[in-house]
């Protein structure tokens, strides 16, 4: 559809006995962020690699701004730009000599290539250290560094690879007004990452990735009420009354409580706000006394923990460990 930014159907990669995408479907519209959200592991460096014609799948198909990346790729690859999880400039250049060997891989000639470096810099917040070896900046720098070389030339859509991981929170907030400002531009970006409140700040839509398949699409705020109406997490004095607390937050909740790996944490997805009053009642009742007792929206690994059965544990990509 000419409408479409991205079209998958079918889309399937197998390594080995792991079948890193097990047919996935997406139609992202143009404009716009649209959050790949899930575990390393999950399936979402595969996927973009397959739609930035990095590798093939064996089997479906995909379409991106309407070309078909196998048939089509070096149309694609004139199209849109990959940041991925690793810095891909060279630690013994400066910043605007990365640039501007950049430029000039893209037809730049070297008055222009220089321009076009220098206009980066400024607008990356980098011209004071233009000079400076990349080796020497710091996370923040680098991964702006990696998103100002991905935009020599401007891209239609933009594949940001877990671009904040690692990053401190000033940085990663640097990070995000960059993608709001791309955005603003007319590029469609396409974020994976394994953050809920990344994917809440930036995406329009998310998509949620778990073993190779999709297993649910909708707004942030769709996805945390579909986990119910918020979270109870409730961390108790004294280990030994964990379970003697589990068992009565299941009777007063009337949901199901999980142990967290904390040996004092406990945490359930809410239907219904009103009954928490009463459950802490009953634990003040059953003389048990509590560390810490917070309600809010659900995280990441409790929409993950409704969605899959499991929280969303760091692990190797697939392709990694092929």
């Amino acid at each position: 559809m000419a409408d479409l930014a991205i079209e998958t159907q079918g889309l399937v990669k197998v390594y080995g006995a792991t079948r890193a995408l097990d047919g996935i479907d997406l139609a992202i519209p143009r404009g716009g962020v649209h959050g790949f959200l899930g575990p390393n592991g999950a399936g979402k460096t595969t996927a973009i690699r397959i739609l930035a014609t990095l590798i093939r799948p064996d089997a479906g198909t995909a379409r991106v701004l309407g070309r078909d990346v196998i048939h089509r790729a070096h149309e694609v690859r004139s199209l849109v730009s990959l940041t991925g999880q690793f810095a891909s400039i060279d630690e013994d250049l400066s910043g605007r000599e990365n640039l501007r060997l950049i430029a000039k891989l893209y037809g730049y000639g070297g008055a222009s290539a220089t321009g076009r470096a220098d206009e980066l810099l400024e607008a990356f917040g980098l011209d004071d250290a233009a000079a400076k070896q990349v080796k020497n900046y710091s996370g923040g720098m680098r991964r702006r560094m990696d998103i100002a070389a991905s935009l020599v030339a401007t891209p239609e859509v933009l594949f940001l690879d877990e671009p904040t991981t690692g990053l401190d929170p000033r940085s990663r907030n640097e990070v995000w007004d960059i993608v709001r400002a791309l955005v603003a531009h007319g590029t469609t970006v396409m974020l994976t990452t394994q953050y809920l409140d990344e994917a809440d700040q930036l995406a329009d839509r998310i998509s949620v990735i778990d073993h190779g398949r999709i297993i649910a699409e909708g707004t942030s705020t769709e996805l945390k009420a579909s986990v119910g109406a918020g979270s109870l997490h409730v961390r108790v004095m004294h280990r030994d009354d964990r379970e003697r607390a589990r068992g009565i937050l299941i009777r007063e909740l009337g949901v199901e409580v999980e142990a967290m790996s904390d040996p004092q944490a406990l945490v359930a997805a809410l239907e219904d706000r009103g009954r928490v009053t009463r459950a802490i009642t009953a634990l003040e009742d059953a003389r048990i006394e509590l560390a810490q007792l917070s309600l809010g929206q659900p995280t990441l690994d409790e929409v993950f923990l409704a969605l899959t059965g499991h929280a969303a544990e760091p692990g190797d990509d697939a392709e990694e460990a092929a």
